[in-house]
Parts: structure tokens; sequence; C-alpha cells
């Protein structure tokens, strides 16, 4: 397909990020998130595609808006059919609090080309272009860290590994203090932290742990688009989450198998978006509104031709009936 539909997603991640971000440290993060879900929803409308949410906000008793199995977009028989994920507001908790590091982000790809994902916890394990190759999900968390020093040509000491800092990776991260690697912790945005593994500005050269799932697909699309490296396993940890496995038809051999990042996003049509809310590692974010004017920080992919973007856009709030009014709805009345 010679259409770019990356130019026209980050209008999409854009509108999410200009409604949500009238929430920053106002210590509602499901006001937040309302707004950014309404947001994307509304301008998915506008896009010409033929749409469907598999990785979204939950099923369709559990989401009002872009929940799974949701048809979206305004496209005819024509245009492409395409599987989409989406998480409107990575980082509710942290726009609650005005932290660093929200955003608002999209993956899509061909029809049947990203992994419908169970709403399941997910080992992880990614690295960027010039240490790709060189992880095992199954080595030890020395081995990885050796052959990732090697591959960057670094002594093992300079490398920095970022970790989610949880309880359930104290062991990972006593692993990684013996064999005298850096930690960067991060408190919550799976997404975000995967990506910089792909940016040598950022200073983070691989990541461990274990992540939600569906944020696992649409890190794997950006990473591919980037010419990264990630190996994953599904890693239930509830009888809960096992059910819910089960009931979207895995079997135990497909909760065990590793899942490369082909199995996570496949094929030549895949693109990535996704707008800065706060200020992070990769995005500058902390939208900027004056009066009908907003400012807004971007990074758009894509597979095919191997593109990377960044886009600093400015919005005429008034312009824009969808704009409009979701300022009037959330930001000044």
């Amino acid at each position: 397909m010679d259409r770019n539909l990356a130019l026209e997603l980050v209008r999409v991640t854009e509108t999410a990020a200009l409604a949500s971000g009238r929430f920053m440290g106002r210590g509602d993060k499901n006001g937040a998130d309302g707004a950014a879900v309404e947001g994307m929803r509304l301008a998915f409308g506008s896009m010409k595609i033929r749409g469907e949410v598999v990785i979204g906000e939950g099923e369709l008793d559990e989401a009002p808006m872009l929940y799974i199995g949701e048809k979206v977009g305004c496209g005819t028989q024509e245009d492409m059919e395409v599987d989409i994920a989406v998480d409107p507001l990575e980082g509710t908790t942290l726009i609650a609090k005005g932290l660093p590091n929200v955003i608002s982000v999209i993956a899509m790809a061909e029809k049947g080309c990203l992994l419908n994902a169970p709403d399941t916890y997910m080992k992880k394990i990614i690295v960027g272009p010039k240490a790709k190759g060189c992880i095992d999900i199954d080595a030890s968390v020395e081995e990885n860290l050796r052959n990732v020093a090697k591959a960057l040509d670094k002594d093992i000491t300079d490398l920095t590994v970022i970790i989610q800092d949880r309880e359930r990776h104290a062991d990972i991260i006593s692993d990684i203090r013996r064999v005298g690697a850096r930690i960067k912790m991060f408190g919550d945005g799976d997404v975000a932290a995967g990506i910089a593994t792909c940016f040598e500005d950022t200073g983070v050269d691989i990541l461990l742990g274990i992540g939600g799932a569906p944020e696992g697909v649409i890190t794997a699309a950006a990473i591919k688009c980037m010419g990264g490296d990630m190996q994953c396993r599904l890693n239930p940890m509830s009888e809960e989450e096992v059910k819910r496995c089960y009931q979207m038809g895995l079997t135990d051999d497909d909760i065990n198998k590793t899942l490369y990042i082909d199995d996570l996003a496949k094929g030549e049509d895949i693109f990535f978006a996704a707008t800065g809310i706060t200020d992070g590692d990769l995005l500058k974010g902390l939208v900027h509104y004056d009066k009908n004017i907003a400012k807004t920080h971007s990074v758009v992919m894509r597979y095919k031709t191997g593109t990377i973007r960044f886009v600093d856009a400015i919005h005429r709030l008034d312009k824009s009936e969808i704009l409009k009014n979701l300022m009037k709805k959330y930001g000044r009345k």
C-alpha cells in the first residue's frame, strides 16, 4: 500500500493528547482517560480506513468506545482493512499526578497482522537495532547483558537497563546489580520505556521485565519500524488471567511459547504514532495551551519505508469542530 497512513494516524493521537492534557495534575485519572478515549474515537471517524480495534479499552461490556472488535474509520470497500491497537492514555496514574512520560499511542497494520493479545502479563526483553539478534528470553540476565554489551561495543558496567519499579522484578534487579550494569527505573508506561531502547540519546540499552501483553503488541510495532528486536512470552499471574487466555482459544503451549517480534506485528504495512502528553525521555509532551492555540510533539513511523518522523504541531483549536467541542467539554467553559 502506497498511502502513508502514519501521517493521518498522528492526528488521532494528537486529538487524544489535546483532550486529556487538560487533566494534568488534577488527580482525575478516569476523567483524563475518558477525554483521551473520546478524542481518539472522534478523530478516527475522519480516517479513510476500514479499521477494527484488536487491542483497546476492553470488551464491549466494559468500554463504551474503542472496545475490542469496534469498527472505526469512514472507509469504503476500496480502502484498506486494518487492525488497530490503541492506548489513548498510557500512564493514567502519571497524568493524575502531573508526572513525566504520559503518551497517547496507536499501532496499526493490515488485517490479521497484529497479535490479538489477551489482557494479561507478558515477559519482555527489548533492544535497539545494534543489538538485534543478540537476545534470548530463555537465557540468564547476565548472559543477555553480556551479549548486548558485546554487540554495542560497551563494557557491561556501561549498559543501562530500563525496568519497571515493581516487586515482581526484585530478582531481575538483583541479577543486574550483581553483574554491574546500570538501572533506570520507571513507574508506568511500558510502551514509552520499550521504545527508548531504540533511541541512543535516551541512554537506554535494554528493557527487561514483565508488563502488559496488549502494550507489548503496541511496542512491537514501533520496535519493528525502528529495526530493533524483541522477544516475549505470556506470563499470566493469576487464575483469572489464565482463564482469560483459555477463553481466547489459547492452549498451554501457546501461553508458554516464545513470541518473536514477527509474531506480534507482521507484514510490511505497519504504522505507529505517539503524541506526548507530559514531558518524557522521548517526546517533549506537556501539551501547551494558549487561548485558541495548542502545541504538541509526536513521533510517527512506517515499517515499509523505515521512516521515523518527529512532528511539532501548532493547532488552531477554533478551526476544528472536533477540537472546539473537546475544548469546550474538557477545557475552558
